[in-house]
């Protein structure tokens, strides 16, 4: 049932849901689950509950925003109201180029979402939530399982990743096995200045000094392997990245960190001094051309004004995240792939009449594609989420 079909007749069916809940009679049922393509060719399972399933998963949610976020870290940036991947990558810039960070610890949970242990789970909600409805409410969303070409399987581990109560499910463990540890029990050990900005489960641990940094290579697999985790091979790395002409930075850097997919880069001022900029990923540039291209493909037939407006909604989408400083002449790139493939796809259209560049070119007098902004400044967001004050945690 789709959502203008569930809202036909809306007061009807929110007194039904109503009284089903408050009964006890409603059912999870069974989570839809697709595939989303991801880089090298591999694939994600992302659910797709139900609309009223929808609607009970956003009640709690709003229930519980203000109750688990007390218990949040301020440098933790993912699946939180208010926070956003920019605020998380200003951090790091500021805190690398002031506090002498010259080694860095990539790290990400591998398959966090799918292999989520159901039973700490439950043990953490007994010890924050006391209301028997709501717990038990999770429990029939936890063992409702997912339906896939028309098979049902219940898995034993993970909650499904798509959901709007998944990134709650999710972050209810998370802070304890990264936060609170390396806030409690990382800090007092450590020698030198650090720090960790963390989104979901990807996260950035900065460390003045080489000793700590592979210290903290070496403990974090058997940290996360205590609550059933494991780290990600590929994206697991200690770098070293010192700034050039710092104080006793005789180590070479080896690479950068793709945090949130801008890695840094540094650079030149138009002072002469060192400075950290942002860029796209190429992954994530081939990936934004791809997509598309496939999609002009995919969106050629009259009228145009639906392809169109769509178009421009994906270009202003990219500039949204992509939009930094320095960054013009990339989404200018991405503006002109855009262009390149609308055309070809509708001069593919017929065989008897080709759209060419000079029909094209009038065509954009009335269509014209967005020009790219700059969205977000270097040092500082210029649109974006508001900041919190600094905390304790490292």
């Amino acid at each position: 049932m789709t959502a203008q079909q569930y809202a036909a007749p809306l007061d009807e069916n929110l007194g039904d849901l109503y009284e089903r809940l408050r009964s006890g009679r409603s059912q999870a049922p069974p989570v839809e689950r697709g595939w989303r393509e991801k880089d090298e060719g591999k694939q994600r399972p992302i659910g797709q509950p139900p609309c009223e399933d929808k609607l009970v998963q956003r009640a709690v949610v709003l229930r519980w925003e203000a109750l688990y976020e007390q218990d949040c870290c301020a440098r933790s940036y993912g699946l939180r109201q208010g926070r956003s991947p920019h605020d998380a990558l200003h951090e790091v810039r500021e805190r690398c180029m002031t506090e002498g960070i010259g080694w860095i610890v990539e790290a990400e949970v591998r398959g966090y979402f799918d292999r989520l242990d159901k039973t700490r789970l439950r043990d953490s909600l007994r010890k924050r939530v006391n209301e028997g409805r709501i717990r038990r409410r999770i429990g029939k969303w936890l063992r409702a399982g997912g339906m896939e070409a028309g098979v049902l399987t219940s898995p034993e581990t993970g909650v499904p990743q798509g959901g709007v109560v998944a990134p709650v499910l999710a972050h209810i463990c998370l802070p304890h096995v990264l936060d609170e540890w390396v806030e409690h029990e990382g800090r007092p050990r450590r020698q030198g200045r650090g720090f960790l900005p963390r989104f979901a489960d990807d996260c950035v641990m900065g460390c003045a000094k080489e000793a700590d940094a592979r210290k903290l290579m070496d403990v974090l697999p058997k940290r996360v392997a205590r609550f059933g985790l494991t780290m990600h091979p590929t994206k697991t790395a200690l770098l070293a990245c010192p700034k050039p002409g710092a104080h006793g930075a005789s180590t070479v850097a080896n690479g950068t960190f793709d945090f949130r997919g801008l890695p840094p880069y540094g650079a030149t001022s138009r002072r002469g001094g060192w400075v950290s900029k942002r860029r796209t990923a190429r992954k994530r540039r081939r990936r934004t051309k791809k997509s598309l291209w496939h999609w002009c493909r995919t969106h050629r037939p009259p009228p145009r004004q639906y392809p169109y407006q769509m178009l421009c909604l994906k270009l202003r989408g990219h500039c949204r995240y992509d939009g930094i400083r320095g960054h013009f002449r990339l989404l200018e790139e991405v503006r002109k792939t855009a262009e390149k493939a609308w055309q070809y796809w509708l001069r593919r259209r017929s065989n008897t009449s080709a759209i060419k560049w000079e029909k094209f070119a009038r065509l954009l007098e009335t269509y014209g594609l967005p020009t790219p902004k700059i969205i977000h400044n270097i040092s500082r967001v210029l649109q974006g989420s508001k900041r919190d004050a600094p905390a304790s945690c490292p």
